[in-house]
């Protein structure tokens, strides 16, 4: 397993795995597959895949760590990076199928619905993370402000959260928002735990 991780083909293919939702819903959409709301049925899409891929982002750290395999960090900005990508096509085909891109009706409609300035927050704090993904930025921020900023993500994770669960409140479905709250939090969980674990003392030279 770990050396598969590590072969050439082996980000190639996670590449191409990321993509197939979005082939999948752009098929069900020129097939007439989405049922008697394309539109609605697309938005939603997206932004479940959204929240997938984020799931997914915050995954590799702990599974990295609890399973001993260093190899999967390397796939780590991927999927942070589609998790962004889904999102921006999430916000896209709101503001086109939903505002028919009238940037003034959609600055308004974010203004007066707060699960979508949920949702719009998260979008901005992400963008500085995508932004901030190369190695060059990396170098230029340092290390120390660089990991400071990605720690925002785990500010997006309960914006995200509320968002979907204010646009499952509607229809008082909340099965899946249950499912994605134990996902994220158990990861934050996780990663609380890590930060606030006592550090063994540097061994002494003998």
């Amino acid at each position: 397993m770990r050396s598969w991780l590590l072969h050439p083909l082996a980000k190639p293919l996670v590449f191409v795995l990321c993509l197939l939702p979005l082939a999948w819903l752009v098929y069900g959409a020129v097939a007439d597959q989405l049922g008697a709301n394309p539109a609605e049925a697309l938005i939603r899409g997206l932004g479940d895949w959204s929240l997938r891929f984020l799931c997914l982002a915050l995954a590799v750290t702990p599974v990295r760590i609890h399973t001993r395999t260093p190899q999967l960090a390397r796939f780590r900005r991927m999927l942070g990076l589609f998790c962004f990508f889904y999102v921006c096509l999430h916000l896209l085909a709101y503001g086109w199928l939903d505002m028919g891109l009238d940037v003034a009706d959609i600055g308004s409609d974010i203004l007066k619905r707060p699960f979508i300035l949920v949702g719009f927050t998260a979008w901005l704090l992400l963008l500085p993370l995508a932004l901030t993904s190369t190695n060059g930025a990396v170098r230029r921020l340092g290390g120390k402000a660089w990991r400071n900023l990605h720690r925002l993500v785990y500010v997006v994770a309960p914006l995200a959260l509320l968002h979907f669960f204010w646009m499952r409140a509607g229809k008082q479905d909340f099965a899946e928002v249950a499912v994605y709250a134990v996902i994220l939090g158990v990861l934050l969980f996780d990663r609380l735990s890590r930060h606030f674990k006592p550090k063994a003392p540097p061994a002494r030279a003998r």
